[in-house]
């Protein structure tokens, strides 16, 4: 890194506040306001007087700016004047380009336009100054994060011994001379350690959508399971990735999914029953559904479509993610992680080719789960005697309601869960990115839940579409046909048909799958931090 001119450390050093890292680290200086190392009978008599009134007692000023003061606001509006190069109250990528510059800091097109493109919340093309401050607040905050996660000894300072522990946490194995090269590029006064200035003043004006850390801890799709295979993947770091723990985490996701839609599926059956054959005349209550359905097969009959239902996880995610990557690439993205909306678009994306690469897996699940006893001997005996009665056209009934359900589910179910992530960072992240058990499951069951609300109509004909030729005498009707018979006849109440049994599983399913995916991580051998 070059070596920056004095005014942008002098600004920086004073623009955020610093009172959690005084809290933790008594006698060390977090923000490099009051704590120069440098000797002030070096500098000009007028620095001297700045520093000096920079330094008087907490007491004499109002509280710093994260809590309401004007002290840290004013400096703010300084270093905004500074890369406002033309003045016309908003900072654009020309802008950060030029102002860094003459501040002594580097930066590629590519890092600036993502900065822009971060805080940019009107969508103008430039930051003024309120998307400014939020910007580097919010930016703060998750380093301060790291720089705490990876000082393990508390002592307000990063060494190689540190680094190489953290990065050995992450599967990944480093030598001491390349610590000690990342301390270098970081360490501006030769001590060969990492204090917070130089750790923020590094990092502040490079763009971070997701840091690692945020990434280790708020894992979603692979760690929770619903029965629903529609949300956006999860992102997993380059450490991860280089060393194969990607894998490990896919496939105890995998596993913690068998083992939740398993011990679920009778609820899932009951909500693909309440689906095709519930209606005003014909009511069907969940405890008197249950009954039906052991009198007609016994026990053993809750579990019907289960087997292909658990099946289907393995290609599915594997197909998935790999869909995800690619995309991602497609989309012009060298980046680590992607910002919400490219995952959003590249998620969707993903899903609907996952979807159609299984979806005649979906069809068998809900033929099997709607069987009579003895009608099939097993899955292959569905799949032949569909072929043979209907042709392979069968096999992509209801296709276009399920494709048309990932948007509202994938979209809905990702904007609630990076709302409540990024709400909780706000307000309760200090010591570390983790949120907890009950935080992660709290979260998660909440955007599941909405993004299922959103799309449950689109399921319920797609269901209703799939059982049509196992409806002896149902008429064959289009999805149109199929929502407005259903309006017409039942309400729109009626699009909600089943909604009980399926909200009944959220809970016990994602407490179960994230019991299983932990135990799964240990025995697989995936580090956990």
């Amino acid at each position: 890194m070059r070596q920056q001119g004095s005014l942008m450390p002098r600004l920086r050093s004073d623009v955020f506040c610093h009172c959690r890292s005084a809290e933790r680290h008594p006698g060390v200086d977090p923000g490099g306001g009051c704590g120069h190392a440098e000797d002030p009978s070096a500098a000009p008599r007028s620095a001297q007087k700045s520093a000096a009134e920079d330094c008087q007692p907490s007491s004499s000023l109002s509280p710093c700016a994260s809590c309401g003061g004007p002290e840290q606001e004013h400096r703010m509006k300084v270093l905004f004047q500074i890369l406002d190069v033309n003045g016309d109250g908003g900072i654009c990528v020309n802008d950060l380009t030029i102002g860094l510059k003459k501040l002594g800091v580097h930066r590629s097109e590519h890092d600036l336009m993502k900065i822009v493109k971060a805080g940019d919340k009107d969508l103008d093309g430039q930051l003024d100054f309120e998307e400014f401050v939020y910007y580097l607040r919010d930016h703060e905050k998750k380093l301060r994060l790291v720089f705490m996660s990876l000082d393990k000894k508390n002592d307000g300072q990063i060494d190689s011994q540190e680094i190489m522990q953290s990065l050995r946490d992450l599967g990944v194995n480093i030598s001491e001379e390349q610590a000690e090269q990342i301390l270098r590029s970081m360490d501006k006064n030769g001590t060969m350690t990492i204090d917070w200035d130089e750790w923020r003043d590094y990092h502040l004006l490079h763009p971070a959508d997701n840091i690692p850390e945020i990434i280790l801890y708020w894992r979603h799709s692979t760690i929770l399971d619903v029965g629903e295979s529609i949300i956006v993947p999860d992102e997993f770091t380059a450490e991860e990735k280089k060393t194969g723990m990607w894998w490990r985490h896919l496939v105890a996701g995998g596993g913690a999914g068998a083992a939740s839609r398993t011990c679920t599926a009778p609820l899932d059956r009951l909500k693909v029953l309440m689906q095709v054959h519930a209606s005003k005349s014909n009511s069907m209550q969940i405890v008197g559904g249950f009954g039906q359905m052991i009198r007609e097969g016994g026990v053993r009959s809750l579990w019907r479509g289960n087997g292909i239902n658990v099946i289907k996880i393995a290609p599915e995610s594997a197909i998935k993610f790999m869909a995800y990557e690619q995309i991602k690439r497609l989309i012009g993205s060298n980046q680590e992680t992607l910002g919400i909306m490219e995952r959003f678009v590249a998620g969707s994306l993903a899903g609907a080719i996952s979807q159609s690469s299984i979806y005649p897996m979906e069809v068998l699940k809900t033929r099997l789960a709607l069987r009579r006893t003895g009608q099939f001997a097993g899955i292959m005996d569905c799949a032949k005697h569909i072929i043979r009665k209907e042709g392979v056209a069968a096999f992509y009934k209801g296709y276009v309601p399920n494709m048309l359900g990932i948007i509202p589910y994938a979209g809905i179910d990702l904007a609630v869960y990076e709302t409540l992530k990024n709400s909780w960072l706000q307000r309760f992240a200090t010591d570390s990115a983790n949120p907890g058990v009950f935080v992660l499951l709290a979260c998660g069951t909440t955007s599941s839940t909405c993004g299922q609300l959103a799309s449950y109509p689109l399921a319920l004909v797609r269901t209703r579409m799939q059982a049509q030729a196992s409806l002896e005498g149902g008429p064959q009707m289009t999805m149109t046909g199929l929502f407005k018979q259903i309006v017409r006849t039942e309400g729109p109440l009626g699009l909600y048909r089943g909604l009980a049994p399926n909200f009944m599983k959220v809970i016990p399913s994602v407490s179960i799958s994230y019991v299983v995916y932990e135990y799964l991580k240990i025995a697989l051998g995936v580090q956990s931090r």
